[in-house]
């Protein structure tokens, strides 16, 4: 992309809770834990087909704990888009909170992965909006200064108000055909 290029905005997905199944307390290890989510294929054709980039923003903080690699943590991200491949769209960037060193100011509510997905994929953030399930990711997306947040209601307390509070990707897509 040229200098001159219009800057794209973006939807932000969390991902364990959002895109798949939420693990609860625990954390997805292996592919076989890996559930999608009803909706994410429709979700991200919508997003796609309103000129938008879709882009994962999430933490793993189980590579840091030793709990799962960080090539199998990219190996179960890697099938992942496979698997949406088979039905539409894929998404178009994937940033990774691991919890090592490496990442350390990745950690959510900081919003430097926002940060860094908008430098890599030319994106507006101030058009931007994020989807996640717990009250760090709708503070990164407030900290990153993002026109929307979408909360999927879960198993954790609303304590950071978002743009809008949905009980699942259905609900938030018929606001992002609205929104987009």
């Amino acid at each position: 992309m040229n200098a001159f290029t219009q800057p794209l905005p973006a939807v932000f997905f969390d991902r364990d809770g959002v895109i798949n199944q939420s693990p609860g307390a625990g954390y997805v290890l292996s592919w076989d834990e890996f559930q999608l989510q009803n909706g994410i294929s429709d979700i991200l054709q919508v997003v796609h087909n309103k000129g938008y980039k879709s882009i994962v923003v999430t933490s793993q903080r189980c590579v840091g704990k030793g709990m799962i690699s960080e090539a199998e943590i990219n190996r179960i991200h890697q099938l992942m888009q496979s698997e949406l491949a088979k039905t539409g769209p894929i998404f178009d960037g994937i940033y990774t909170f691991t919890g090592q060193a490496k990442d350390a100011d990745w950690e959510k509510p900081n919003p430097q992965m926002l940060f860094i997905a908008a430098r890599d994929h030319h994106l507006d953030l101030k058009r931007s909006i994020l989807i996640g399930d717990r009250d760090r990711d709708i503070q990164m997306g407030i900290n990153g200064k993002l026109r929307n947040t979408i909360r999927i209601r879960g198993d954790a307390e609303i304590t950071v108000t978002p743009s809008h509070v949905v009980d699942d990707l259905p609900q938030a897509q018929a606001i992002l055909e609205v929104i987009l």
